[in-house]
């Protein structure tokens, strides 16, 4: 659609992703802070000077870490609806995220990528969209880090779409809103997120995978927090007498049916996952996700993990157990089924874009969940991103080009639509 000028001085779309990522924006599921790392604002920062650059004069960041800003309607489009793109600027907390080295296998010609250090190699087996990519430049993690293309590769996108309006100012346009986000990966990107003050009536994040998908249906998902209790005594002493929480807990977790666990089911599939047990002798905590795209089956599996819990106390007696279930996100495909537009003019400026729209689901969430369940129907726009949360996360340069014209021909699709 939209071209950089011959003669532009602003970054290029690979250049400013590389800069982004080599930025350490970890977040934290330990930290009791908002955001849960203060190292988050340094992207936040530079971003904020980006946007003003290619012409977003109010662009900001707040105390929560939230950089917005606004790309005001062409003269007569003042009253085509407010659209946004949101991407979060957090990397996942449980692999490294620090000194990422971008690493470029030019001109790929199919078969497995062999990173250069740790003896990391992406396995064509387990990732078929590389044959989407031949002849391409995909873009890797040295092996030592992920790569950040979850989310940075949104970042870099909407940045290259603002560009490309900034050096093109005959391209007409509603108004269109930013926001970069911090903390997705922890759950709590939009916690204190101002909807009706952002003032958009459809959002899209651009955090999806593959070209020409647009996701409409995410998990329902919850928390569960397992406390078993028992009795710490001296272990000289201990006979007859000790009940070691640690135990139950570690009991528990292995008699949890392989059935239904991540590792085992697929598609609309949803599992029971245990991710972390910390206590000591009196007192052990299990941490598990509940994860189901039907809302009525969560508290089945919920009931589930109580049932396992209290059987892992049945020969000790004494000890207790306690189970206590916190609200995360909700599918939220029932709510952008209120704002139709929000997907029928995102599947069409795929098409305009030159690929085949489809639809897909989302074995996760993202902070279009918690939107939409607030009033700002989000679905999620692909970004390229592959692989991501470890070591052999991978993006084709190409899915990057596509992205941005589909956030600029979304942009025209408003426009056209709606004036």
């Amino acid at each position: 659609m939209l071209k950089r000028n011959a003669d532009s001085t602003f970054p290029t779309l690979v250049d400013r992703f590389v800069a982004y990522a080599k930025v350490h924006t970890q977040s934290s599921e330990e930290s009791d802070t908002y955001p849960s790392t203060a190292r988050q604002f340094d992207l936040a920062k530079i971003l904020v000077d980006e946007l003003k650059a290619v012409g977003l004069t109010d662009a900001a960041v707040d105390e929560h870490c939230y950089v917005t800003a606004t790309l005001p309607a062409s003269p007569g489009c003042e009253n085509v609806p407010v659209i946004a793109f949101i991407s979060h600027m957090d990397t996942y907390p449980e692999v490294s995220g620090e000194n990422v080295v971008p690493t470029f296998h030019e001109n790929y010609q199919g078969g497995d990528l062999a990173l250069p250090k740790n003896d990391i190699v992406i396995k064509k087996s387990e990732n078929p969209y590389l044959d989407q990519c031949i002849g391409e430049t995909i873009i890797t993690a040295d092996g030592t880090t992920l790569l950040g293309a979850d989310d940075k590769a949104g970042i870099a996108e909407i940045l290259e779409a603002l560009t490309r309006i900034h050096e093109n100012p005959d391209f007409v346009h509603g108004t269109v809103k930013v926001a970069f986000t911090p903390d997705e990966e922890v759950g709590a990107g939009v916690k204190h997120f101002d909807v009706e003050k952002f003032g958009a009536l459809v959002a899209y994040t651009m955090d999806g995978g593959q070209r020409g998908e647009v996701e409409d249906e995410t998990f329902c998902a919850d928390s569960a927090i397992v406390k078993f209790t028992g009795r710490d005594i001296h272990p000289g002493y201990a006979k007859d007498k000790m009940i070691p929480s640690v135990k139950l807990a570690a009991a528990f977790v292995a008699s949890l049916p392989r059935a239904g666990a991540p590792e085992t089911t697929e598609g609309k599939e949803g599992y029971i996952h245990p991710i972390g047990i910390k206590g000591n002798t009196s007192e052990t905590e299990v941490t598990l996700l509940i994860r189901d795209f039907d809302v009525d089956q969560l508290p089945v599996k919920a009931d589930v993990i109580r049932e396992y819990a209290e059987k892992a106390i049945e020969a000790w007696p004494g000890s207790k157990v306690e189970v206590e279930i916190k609200e995360y996100y909700r599918n939220m495909k029932y709510d952008l089924a209120k704002e139709p537009r929000a997907m029928a003019y995102a599947m069409e400026a795929i098409e305009r874009a030159g690929m085949k729209a489809h639809q897909g689901s989302i074995r996760g969430g993202t902070d279009g969940s918690n939107l939409s369940a607030r009033g700002l129907p989000t679905p999620n726009v692909f970004t390229g991103e592959q692989s991501f949360h470890g070591y052999t996360e991978w993006i084709c340069t190409k899915d990057m080009e596509l992205a941005t014209d589909t956030i600029l021909q979304i942009i025209d699709v408003w426009r056209e639509k709606e004036v």
